[in-house]
């Protein structure tokens, strides 16, 4: 099958460190032009700036209908990809084949006019992703609906909030019909709502068979939306892949685990005058610190904390991310204990999670003590820990004879009954749906 985008060796190099000449007018332009031959060259200014490579001879093909995430840390040459490949920019080397009809979506509010009308703006956004006038008529209302701002449409959008900005910018975009469609961090900004909403024309339009070129940080997104995802690092594709292993790749060099936190010094520990975070530990079902813990066996999560005050009601609690960020679940001491004021020293908390609770993964773990009444945080730690579940193929019973990945945050060995009929005569559909409705 041919390919809907070809990039060939692209390469990007900019310039840092040079301020941009203001603009001229013509006149002074062609005067500038002519005195140039009798100007002293300046020994040595010529070579007087740095050059940095965004991106250095990267070469991949999408196919049509592909979802391709593209992934990687700030500076990694994404942004700069997708800007030519959109052809907002040149690259300085290299070829970019491109067939069909682009929609792009780079920045808040491309393509807007800041003293026009939200409506008059859907018009020249339009126009300049391609859309006829009749199009944009035909999906005006449809267009409006979707970004929510109906009430706003005939006011500037320099009033605009960056939200509603988006609103309107995706909701050009995704009606737009393109064959390929380009997105940049699309859902980072807006409320939970609208990102859920974008989320669900993302996937509206790629079952529709549109070739999508995905821009996040977000890797629970990533692997919901995306077949294949590139990794880039330094201008360069790092590696390639089915999105889930990708995304695994490029959090595994992002997370420094570590199973233990110590402050050996009070006064810097995180907390207040009530009380002060001393320890959080990791360790297995032995006691024993350890980072890389067998999914099947019991994990404890330990925190130290002292106690300086008197007469609060303290509630130790943890939470826990996995390595997309996504909540798993907090937990809390809700013992007897606990609901009492506690008196001053030093206390040692513990909670285990049994076995074949977790999934494969990394685990992120935040720290907190709390009151309730009055509501006080004393401290939180973020990311304070963090441990790697590890799935064994050997006599693992949530996995069975299953063989590939599994996906889910958590992954419970839970009970199951099979209740079994025996029968001499099949029995007929009809029978069967009435029998058992």
């Amino acid at each position: 099958m041919k390919p809907i985008i070809r990039v060939q060796n692209v390469s990007k190099e900019y310039r840092i460190g040079t301020v941009q000449p203001p603009y001229q007018t013509l006149r002074e332009t062609l005067g500038g032009a002519v005195r140039i031959p009798f100007r002293r060259r300046s020994a040595g200014s010529h070579s007087r700036y740095e050059t940095i490579w965004a991106l250095k001879d990267v070469s991949f093909d999408i196919a049509p209908g592909e979802v391709v995430g593209i992934i990687g840390r700030n500076g990694a040459g994404k942004s700069t990809l997708l800007k030519i490949l959109s052809r907002v920019t040149e690259p300085t080397s290299g070829r970019i084949d491109l067939y069909g009809r682009i929609g792009s979506l780079l920045e808040v509010g491309t393509g807007f006019h800041p003293e026009l009308t939200g409506r008059e703006n859907v018009f020249l956004n339009g126009a300049i992703l391609g859309m006829r006038q009749a199009e944009i008529q035909r999906k005006f209302d449809e267009i409006v609906a979707f970004s929510e701002i109906e009430k706003f449409i005939d006011t500037p959008v320099k009033w605009y909030s960056s939200g509603m900005y988006l609103r309107l910018a995706f909701s050009v975009s995704a009606h737009l019909e393109p064959e390929v469609l380009i997105l940049d961090e699309v859902l980072a900004v807006g409320d939970v709502d609208f990102q859920h909403k974008c989320f669900n024309k993302i996937k509206e339009i790629r079952n529709n068979g549109c070739t999508i070129l995905f821009v996040s940080h977000s890797m629970a997104a990533m692997t919901q939306l995306c077949s294949r995802a590139l990794l880039f690092s330094h201008g360069v594709i790092a590696t390639e892949g089915p999105a889930d292993e990708v995304a695994k790749t490029y959090l595994g060099s992002n997370l420094k685990v570590s199973a233990e936190r110590v402050w050996n010094d009070l006064d810097e520990a995180p907390g207040n005058h009530i009380a002060r975070l001393l320890a959080v530990r990791v360790c297995d079902e032995n006691g024993q610190v350890s980072s890389h813990l067998d999914i099947r066996k019991p994990i404890g999560v330990q925190m130290e904390f002292e106690v300086l005050k008197p007469g609060y009601v303290l509630g130790p609690n943890i939470h826990f991310f996995n390595e997309g960020r996504t909540y798993l679940f907090v937990t809390g001491d809700s013992s007897p204990g606990a609901r009492q004021p506690r008196p001053i020293g030093h206390y040692r908390s513990t909670v285990w999670i049994p076995g074949n609770f977790l999934s494969d993964g990394h685990v992120l773990v935040n720290a907190a003590l709390s009151t309730s009444e009055p509501s006080i945080i004393h401290f939180i730690a973020l990311d304070v820990v963090t441990f790697e579940v590890v799935d064994s193929f050997k006599d693992n019973p949530t996995r069975g004879d299953f063989q590939g990945g599994i996906p889910g945050a958590i992954r419970p060995l839970l009970p199951w009954t099979t209740q079994f009929e025996s029968r001499s005569q099949p029995v007929s559909r009809e029978m069967s749906e009435g029998t058992f409705a």
